[in-house]
Parts: structure tokens; sequence; C-alpha cells
């Protein structure tokens, strides 16, 4: 009978202590993501992103992030290479879970600063045509909707989708996409 009443103890111990676990006060994470640029719907339209963050109290989490994105642009027969790279700082916030935190919603904003190339520096195109349109340092602010699953205490899959709005561009100001991704908590 004591084996009995160990072993649920034991269990019943796991159970909260697995749960107790997630979205602690100044854990860190690493989250790694990729998806696609909404707009164009192409697999040659990506983006890439690394970032880590720190929680916070009630499963807020500060973001501190690195992100490259590729698109093609459509030139005659030929495609223009359009490479973006950005840092992102800013702030998620908790908007519902389950009670046991197995699946998470948050909202988050960012404030982003970065470089924009187009062709890859080269304003003459194949056929002799100059390009009006310059490489760029850029700015901005992003906003992204999380859903957060976890599959263990220490990894979550993401699923997201994110806007952002860069100003001092010459090309498309506004840059929805939708990405996967993993946080790996410490």
């Amino acid at each position: 009978m004591k084996q009995f009443i160990y072993t649920v103890l034991m269990v019943l111990l796991n159970i909260t202590l697995a749960t107790a676990q997630r979205m602690l006060p100044k854990q860190k994470g690493l989250e790694i993501t990729a998806g696609l640029l909404s707009h164009y719907q192409k697999a040659t339209d990506y983006h890439i992103s690394a970032a880590m963050t720190v929680n916070s109290k009630k499963g807020n989490y500060q973001l501190w992030g690195f992100e490259y994105s590729k698109k093609q642009r459509a030139y005659k027969s030929t495609s223009i290479p359009q490479e973006t790279y950005t840092i992102e700082g800013g702030y998620s916030f908790f908007l519902l879970s389950d009670a046991q935190k197995n699946i998470v919603l948050n909202f988050g904003l960012t404030g982003i600063v970065g470089y924009e190339s187009l062709n890859r520096g080269e304003t003459m195109l194949y056929d002799g045509a100059k390009m009006m349109t310059e490489d760029n340092f850029i700015y901005g602010a992003g906003g992204r909707l999380t859903l957060e699953t976890y599959l263990s205490d220490w990894m979550v899959l993401l699923i997201q989708a994110r806007t952002k709005v860069y100003w001092n561009t010459d090309v498309e100001q506004f840059r929805p996409s939708l990405g996967l991704g993993l946080r790996f908590n410490f």
C-alpha cells in the first residue's frame, strides 16, 4: 500500500512540476523560424529568423532577433532579387491559453532596423536598363500573432502570422508573412 501511495504522489508531483516549468519569469529561449512571405505565395519568397526571448511576468516576453528575407521581383523574362537584413526588438503580450499553458496565443509589437539590397547592389540590368531604386537602410515596426504549443517543457512549436511596415524603402512598405518555428527554453 505504501508503494502505491508513493507512486501516486510521484506521478502527481511530476505532473505539477511539468506544468510549473512553463513561462517562468527571466527564463530565456532561442527561437528559430522560417516561412513564406504571404503576399507572393512563391517558394522563392521566404524569410528565416533567429531570436532570443526573455520571459516576463504573466506569460509576456521580450523578443530580440535577426531576420533575413528574400523575394524575387519579376522583370521581363528574369527576376531581380530583393534581400532584406533586419534586427528587431520588442515585446510579446499574453492573450489567452488553456489552464496548463499547453497552447498559448500571444501578440507582439517590435521595432525594426535593417538594410535592403536590390539586385545585389547592381543598378544596371542585363538589357541595359537602369534601376531607379537603390539599396537603403530601412526602419519600421512589426506586429505578430503567435500560436505556441508546448511539445515539452523546454521545446515550443510556433505558428506565426506577421506583418512589418518599413520606411525609407523604395519597393514595398507593408510585408506580411506566415511562418513556422521552434523555441528552445533554457
